[in-house]
């Protein structure tokens, strides 16, 4: 009633009143309707409306009374107020009306909260046309309805139903209404069909309607173009509908789908370039709302885009995003916006010319420039526009503008760029959230499958619906993917290119990283790598030739256009006129050289992402490792870092091309990203064994690549995927096998390529890796895992294919750390790693050879005991290898050395190695046994043990005939130590191979070699080496190993002899032993033939086996005495502790007790000894035969040869002169005199000639005089049918002997001669080649021996018989005839002495066989003998002094006594003639005078008086002392006298006559000598006369002498005191004359 008064007063009071009543809630139902109706009258008067409007609310938010029309007039109360004139007024009737509006929704709520409890019945919903039929809703529900419906009809511009009595409604009031409570009570609509039906059959159509005009607007298309006026869309309705549209979609998705899908084609359409900016932007935030919702765009995903037949909404949202970010680079705006920017007045507040000249400020950096994208010269500012993850519009919440506002330059740019992000962050995330319950929900079932617990029916169902439902969300995740990734990447890609703020670009990259790493979860490759493509493009400069990306089918991504609603849209490559900062300016990685390339640091930063990608999502990346590894190559590659130990990146200097150039910036950020890369790959042990595969495999071909590109050129390789291939393998060592194939089968094609510095990456990381693998510790460790540990050491073997010696070098390098970290641990490795240090070829270059041998040494001193037995004889092998390499000769020196090390080594364990080869042997031979195969080995029947041994002796025997003689000599002198010193651990029956297989096969190649060996001169070797002239040609050096060897042999078959005779065929090793002394004997070699000889000599000095006969009771038969020697040869021998060196006393007593005794019969022994000495005759026989022809080559023995040759045969005869015979001994005298006459050469004549003064014999002959002293000896003793010898070998002594005046002839070789060496010094150097030896002092001591030897045997049948005497006498002749020309003056002295020694031994013999004719031819000899040594033809030389004369003189008068006392005494044994020819002779000496009746030559004899006188005194003794026997012997004496006193009277008368002619001077000496010896004469005849027997005188001698009285008489009157004395003397005797005459006698007869 207050209120009615209308008095403002009053009115005020009441309202304040009712406000109070009803605040305290004590208004009924009926009392609020007054009230309404009263409140409705003030509003028509126009009082008091803010206080109404107070009352209002009051009224209906303190209390529920109000209901419908009472409601609803209270509604249009407000509304009415709302249109009212006064601003005031107005606005807080609007503000009224919302809160009226959410007070009957919230009184719904409210009202459905306490039905809750009771149980509905279900309400049976018919069709519901009717759009009033509410009669199932209850009260508040019924009010909510009708408001809301009409509401619609307002906004509708329709009558409405409820609210009677508006007058006048806003469509943008009505549409505000609507969205706060479609926002505010969702529950609402959702829980009661009636509010769904209106939703979809009132708001929609609604929505739709008005949404026309901005559908149909097409902007700049006047009305010209269409008749009917097109409506202008209008800001504040298009923006409202849109909140609407949001609402609708974020909140009744669910119900209104299909509308739905028309609101958001719509939504995607207001995009378009041709709507207006403001309307465009708007619509960005719209969709930038949605796009936060991740579980609302599934939604849209999975009832459209999987949809058969239905639009792909949430692709197109995705695209129409993308074509916008497009379209605004494209098209710069146009119209008032465009202008307002032109004028500088848009409030982006960016510089009008910032586009021109922002490149220019990025570089110099001097001012701040506002994050902004730019492309192709367009520039639009990055403005900050919400926190990430919220869409906080700006445009959807300008309620209060009417007129469309400005729009800042990039504001929509922004928005769309925020979209993109929130919609990649959400998808992602919501994604990866389900896959991971997924998958832990997986394992857990998995898990609990594995428990028993679980009832297994309720398992597997459990399992089966897990697997239903996430096949439904896989396929849900994949489309999602599917459906956005091609739009979102070519938003992206173009974003990222324009992008020039570090920020935003952060946000694009990690946008791709999340996309790419979720495609790789869903495994949806080509949408993966397409991300990745872009990432990659991203990190590489601009238009950088990298093929990989372009190729890739799945990324072929550049220059396509996908086809989006029939829009296309252009996928842009990278505009290369970027305005980043430049960082790095490098080398592209390509075949052809070509200019430099720039890296911006926003291509680092895509690196950095890129880096980012691999190392998190590894696992997802399966192929694209490819795109990723590639890319990275290539800036590791520009930014020059280069690998280091470990297959670490380190910053390098570029090595050719305009070196790297960093900024700083770069510099401080390489180690980082060295750094990332490493740890990148350190990750991969966390990938699974699928993906560390994929890993692998990039890299491989990768690898590959970079091999390509380094064909054919030296430039720097790239060497990233090496490097990294190293690194991966060293992180995964743990799980080394599941990639060691693949891994190193690559590494090893690398070590390979002809680009050394890739080779030698390839070889390191190879290395490594192998040293990594057996160095890390596995489970089960190595030593227990050899498949492992083969597995690792294989690749090392494989790389000895590579001939490549730099990689060579680097396994050998591997292989000497492996030894001396892990050498004592290889186990089964051995073979392998001697295998690789076997495997080094001789032309491999000497330092492999070094490095590989070095290895080997240190196998050979460390690990011999560590390694497995059977590898020993790969040592073996090895070690020999090594010294056939000729590159070094030290090293094939030191590797003889090893093996010599090696057998040592044998020799101390060898009771370790024999156990531990018999069991492997028996292994292997079960094994073979098996199969059904033979077991093969060298040298098999062998015992193991020999067999080891066996190799080695092999081994050597080869270096033995290497081409070196170095090696040759090495080798062979270890050889035969070896086999010296521990020849006796082999089994007896070894024996047998060793000296056929080994020895004898060695001999026979020496023997090959050395007669083939080359003859020409070896120039100095090696510049500076001198080689001695004895071995200056290959023949020469050849001949000293075959000396070597021989001499070896020889030794071991002296040595070890009573191990080889036992072994059965000993004659037959025996033939062919001394058939290779027979050949080196007769090489044509001094050295050689020399050397046989000692051999010869070292083997003839054996004592022959103990024959049972003489063998000791005590076992050990140590009288052979040559074995005692054997054992101690190895420097320790026998004090090893070692079972089978026992003592060699015990080893024999083995022989001689254990094993039946072996008798080696006498027979066999003789054979022996015969084939030797048939050997050495043959020796003997072809060295000494002279050559038919000479010429400067003719070998001519030597004279050590030759005396070794004749030393050797007294040996030989002590064993066989039981069976010597002639035929023997006649060859035995061919040899000694051929080796005698052998000459020697003039150069070697100072060495072995005497000087001529002394007269010594050379060794040659002392040996051959032994020889045949051995054998006279021999015969001595011996029976006596060997006495016959003795003959022979007179003969061959005085053929000796004859040399003294002729020395022998070789063939017909031309010789100097030695001549009288007193008067003819020969000179040595003259041209002959060959000089005869000085035999004189030979033949002298020969003839000695002849004369010993015949005083012992001349009473021996077989010496009388054969005339020896005579054949003395014969030889004697030749040097007493020559007597002054004998060569020496000794000779003829010598020979008389002898002569007269054998004489006086011999001619009793003579006289004693006088009777049996058998001297008879002896006595001529004699006498010519004599005759020609007394009256020699030779003249005696002018300087003879008088002392040599008389001593000479003296000689002769002992041969004149000789024959007084030996033979005329016995002239009654003596032939006739001879005596004859004595008596002749006596008579020519006795004669002394130089009448000229004497021939000349005699003139110049002196006279010889006391011969003279000697003889004469024989004479005359001879003629009257015997019996005159026979007539002619009177004649003879009887003339003789007369001669004799004829010639006195001729010389006295030539003295007187020359005395008085004379006068005063003394006669010369001689006429006096003369003269005093024919006085003498005369003196001795008349004694003589005397003496003797009247009848025997005849008468005409006294006749004779008396006559010569008066002549003696005449010379009384010499002046010389001599003459005159021995004057004297001569007349005495005749005073026995003087008597007186007697009757007359006539001739003798009285």
């Amino acid at each position: 009633m207050g209120c009615g008064t209308k008095e403002p007063k009053i009115t005020q009071l009441c309202l304040a009143a009712v406000q109070r009543l009803m605040s305290h809630e004590v208004v009924s139902e009926t009392a609020a309707g007054n009230i309404i109706n009263m409140l409705w009258q003030l509003m028509e008067n126009s009082l008091e409306e803010l206080k109404l409007l107070q009352t209002v609310l009051v009224l209906l938010t303190t209390n529920t009374v109000v209901h419908d029309e009472a409601l609803s007039k209270a509604i249009v109360l407000c509304f009415r107020l709302h249109f009212t004139k006064d601003n005031i007024t107005n606005n807080t009737a609007a503000a009224t009306v919302r809160q009226v509006v959410t007070v009957v929704f919230e009184r719904m709520v409210a009202e459905d909260e306490r039905h809750r409890d009771i149980i509905e019945q279900p309400i049976l919903v018919q069709g519901n046309s009717n759009r009033r039929s509410v009669s199932t809703l209850k009260p508040c529900a019924k009010d909510a309805y009708m408001l809301f419906q009409d509401l619609c009809q307002l906004v509708n511009a329709d009558a409405p139903y409820w609210l009677v009595g508006m007058t006048e409604m806003t469509r943008t009031f009505g549409l505000e209404l609507l969205e706060s409570v479609l926002n505010d009570f969702p529950q609402v609509f959702l829980q009661h069909q009636e509010f769904s039906f209106l939703l979809k059959e009132r708001v929609c159509p609604l929505v739709i309607k008005l949404f026309s005009p901005n559908i149909k607007f097409r902007q700049g298309s006047g009305s010209s173009s269409s008749p009917a006026p097109v409506e202008k869309p209008y800001f504040p309705i298009c923006m409202r509908l849109l909140r609407v549209v949001s609402v609708l979609i974020k909140q009744f998705y669910s119900l209104l789908v299909t509308e739905c899908e028309i609101f958001l084609s719509l939504l995607v359409k207001f995009l378009d370039a041709d709507k207006p900016q403001w309307l465009r932007a708007v619509a960005v935030e719209s969709i930038h709302r949605l796009c936060v919702q991740p579980q609302l765009l599934r939604s849209f995903c999975q009832s459209y885009d999987m949809k058969q037949h239905s639009t792909k909404v949430f692709r197109d949202i995705v695209n129409a995003l993308g074509s916008l970010i497009q379209s605004l680079f494209l098209v710069p705006p146009t119209g008032t916006p465009a202008a307002a920017n032109q004028a500088g007045s848009s409030n982006s507040g960016g510089p009008v010319s910032a586009p021109a000249n922002s490149g220019m400020l990025g570089i110099g950096g001097g001012v701040t420039l506002l994050p902004a994208f730019e492309y192709r010269g367009t520039w639009i500012p990055i403005l900050t526009i919400t926190v990430q993850g919220s869409a906080k519009a700006t445009y959807l919440e300008m309620l209060d503008k009417v007129e469309p506002p400005n729009i800042p330059e990039g504001y929509a740019m922004s928005v769309a760029f925020h979209c993109l992000l929130d919609l990649v962050r959400g998808i992602t995330s919501m994604i990866e959230e389900e896959l991971g319950k997924v998958e832990t929900e997986y394992q857990v079932t998995t898990e609990a499958a594995s428990s028993p617990t679980q009832s297994s029916e309720q398992e597997s169902q459990s399992t089966s619906d897990q697997m239903d439902k996430e096949i439904v969300s896989r396929a849900v995740w994949e489309e999602m993917v599917n459906a956005c990734w091609c739009g979102l990447l070519a938003a992206l890609s173009l974003l990222l290119d324009a992008s020039t703020d570090e920020a935003a670009t952060e946000n694009i990259l990690k946008a791709e990283l999340t996309m790419a790493a979720l495609c790789g979860r869903l495994g949806l490759v080509t949408s993966r790598d397409a991300f990745i493509t872009a990432i990659c493009k991203g990190s590489l400069p601009p238009h950088y030739a990298l093929t990989i990306l372009n190729t890739t089918t799945a990324a072929a991504l550049s220059n396509k256009s996908y086809s989006i609603q029939g829009q296309s849209v252009m996928m842009i490559s990278p505009s290369s006129e970027s305005h980043q900062q430049v960082v790095a300016v490098g080398q592209p990685l390509a075949g052809q050289p070509q200019g430099t390339v720039m890296l911006t640091s926003k291509n680092i930063q895509c690196m950095r992402t890129l880096l980012n990608l691999a190392h998190c999502h590894g696992a997802v990346l399966g192929t694209s490792w490819q795109l990723v590894l590639a890319t990275l190559q290539h800036l590791v590659w520009i930014l020059g870092l280069k690998p280091s130990s470990g297959g670490a990146l380190k910053p390098g200097r570029a090595v050719e091309g305009p070196s790297t150039v960093l900024t700083t910036a770069v510099m401080t950020d390489l180690p980082v990203i060295s750094n990332i890369l490493s740890r990148l790959f350190e990750s991969s042990q966390y990938l699974d064994d699928v993906s560390l595969h994929h890993l692998i495999n990039a890299l491989c071909s990768l690898s590959l690549e970079a091999m390509d590109m380094a064909y054919g050129n030296n430039k720097e390789p790239s060497l990233f995927a090496v490097a990294k291939l190293l690194e991966t393998g060293l992180v995964n060592m743990h799980r080394i096998e599941i990639l060691w194939r693949p891994l190193t089968g690559h590494l090893l094609e690398v070590c390979q390529h002809p680009n050394s510095r890739m080779r030698e990456w390839g070889a390191e990381a190879l290395t490594s890796l192998i040293k990594a693998g057996l160095t890390f510790n596995h489970d089960p460790p190595l030593s227990q895992n050899q498949r492992l540990q083969l597995l690792l050491l294989n690749p090392l073997k494989e790389m000895s294919s590579i001939n490549h010696p730099d990689i060579r070098l680097k396994q050998l390098e591997c292989v000497l750390q492996i030894l001396q970290s892990q050498g004592d641990s290889l186990g089964p490795g051995w073979p392998l790693v001697l295998g690789v240090m076997g495997a080094i070829r001789n032309d491999q270059g000497e330092s492999l050879i070094r490095t590989a041998f070095q290895c080997l040494q240190l196998v050979v001193t460390d690990f011999l005991p560590t390694m497995p037995c059977t590898c020993l004889q790969i040592v073996v092998d090895v070690a020999g290898s090594f010294g056939l390499h000729n590159q070094e000769l030290n090293i094939s020196l030191t590797s003889i050395g090893l093996l010599w090390n090696i057998s040592d080594y044998f020799f101390q364990r060898g009771e370790v190695i024999e156990k531990e080869l018999n069991k492997e042997e028996a292994a292997q031979q079960k094994q073979a046994e098996e199969k059904g195969v033979l077991l093969h080995r060298p040298f098999h029947p062998a015992p193991p043990f020999d067999c080891l041994w066996l190799c080695l002796y092999a081994k050597l025997g080869e270096l033995c005939v290497d081409p070196r003689p170095a090696v040759r000599k090495s080798a062979g002198q270890t050889l035969f130590s070896t086999i010296g010193a521990h020849g006796t651990l082999l089994q007896h029956s070894t024996w047998h191979t060793v000296i056929w297989k080994v020895l004898f096969h060695l001999l026979d190649r020496v023997r090959e070699s050395s007669t083939t060996a080359d003859k020409e001169k070896i120039e100095s070797g090696g510049g500076n080496i001198l080689i001695h002239h004895s071995r200056d040609t290959a023949e020469k050096q050849w001949a000293e190993t075959w000396v070597l060897t021989l001499a070896g042999v020889a030794r071991i078959f002296n040595t070890r002899r009573y191990l080889l005779q036992p072994l059965g065929d000993f004659s037959r090793a025996w033939d062919v032993l001394l058939d290779h002394i027979q050949s080196a004997a007769l090489s044509k070699n001094n050295e050689v033939s020399l050397a046989a000889l000692k051999s010869f000599q070292e083997i003839l000095q054996i004592v022959s086996p103990v024959r049972d006969s003489d063998k000791p009771e005590t076992p050990p038969a140590i009288n052979v005495t040559v074995p005692v020697l054997i054992g101690s040869m190895s420097g320790s021998g026998l004090s090893r502790p070692f079972v089978r060196t026992d003592s060699i006393g015990e080893r024999l007593g083995r022989y001689s007790s254990s094993e039946p005794p072996i008798v080696t019969d006498e027979l066999e022994d003789l054979n022996l000894w015969w084939a030797a000495w048939n050997t050495w005759y043959r020796i003997g026989s072809e060295s000494t035969k002279p050559p038919v022809t000479f010429d400067k080559l003719t070998f001519i023995p030597s004279q050590p040869f030759l005396t070794a040759l004749i030393q050797i045969f007294p040996a030989l005869y002590q064993h066989i002169k039981t069976g010597f015979n002639m035929d023997d001994l006649q060859k035995l005298g061919v040899i000694l005199h051929s080796a005698v006459s052998v000459p020697i050469s003039s150069d070697a004549s100072p060495f072995i000639l005497p000087s001529y003064t002394e007269a010594v014999l050379t060794s040659l002959q002392e040996a051959v005089l032994t020889a045949l002293d051995v054998l006279q000896k021999a015969i001595c003793v011996g029976s006596e049918n060997m006495q016959i010898m003795y003959p022979a070998i007179f003969d061959q002594l005085l053929a000796f002997v004859e040399f003294s005046c002729k020395p022998p002839q070789y063939g017909q070789l031309e010789t100097k001669h030695i001549a009288n060496a007193k008067y003819n010094q020969i000179q040595l150097f003259a041209p002959a080649e060959w000089v005869a030896l000085n035999y004189v002092p030979f033949a002298e001591r020969s003839l000695e021996v002849v004369v010993d030897l015949y005083q012992k045997t001349a009473c021996h049948k077989a010496v009388v018989n054969e005339k020896v005497l005579q054949n003395i006498i014969k030889t004697l002749r030749v040097p007493l005839s020559l007597k002054y020309s004998c060569p020496s003056e000794s000779t003829w002295k010598l020979a008389v002495s002898s002569l007269l020694k054998v004489l006086s031994i011999g001619l009793p013999v003579a006289r004693q066989h006088a009777s049996s004719g058998k001297f008879d031819s002896m006595w001529p000899e004699l006498a010519n003998t004599f005759e020609d040594f007394l009256f020699t033809k030779s003249i005696p030389p002018d300087n003879l002094s008088i002392q040599e004369f008389q001593r000479n003189e003296s000689i002769d008068v002992e041969v004149v006594q000789l024959i007084s006392t030996e033979i005329l005494p016995y002239a009654n044994f003596i032939p006739k003639e001879f005596v004859g020819q004595i008596m002749t002779m006596l008579n020519k000496g006795s004669i002394h005078s130089q009448s000229s009746s004497f021939t000349e030559a005699e003139i110049d004899i002196r006279l010889r008086e006391e011969f003279s006188k000697m003889c004469f005194e024989t004479l005359l003794q001879f003629s009257f002392s015997n019996k005159v026997t026979t007539p002619q012997e009177g004649y003879i004496s009887r003339m003789a006298l007369s001669v004799l006193l004829k010639r006195s009277q001729d010389v006295l008368h030539r003295y007187i006559e020359d005395e008085r002619l004379s006068g005063k001077c003394p006669l010369p000496r001689q006429q006096v000598t003369e003269i005093i010896f024919v006085l003498k004469a005369v003196s001795t005849l008349i004694d003589s006369l005397k003496k003797t027997q009247p009848e025997n005188v005849d008468g005409n001698t006294w006749a004779q002498v008396i006559a010569l009285y008066p002549t003696l008489v005449e010379c009384i009157t010499c002046s010389s005191s001599e003459v005159c004395s021995a004057l004297k003397d001569a007349l005495v005797p005749f005073k026995d004359f003087m008597q007186p005459p007697a009757s007359k006698v006539q001739n003798g007869e009285s």
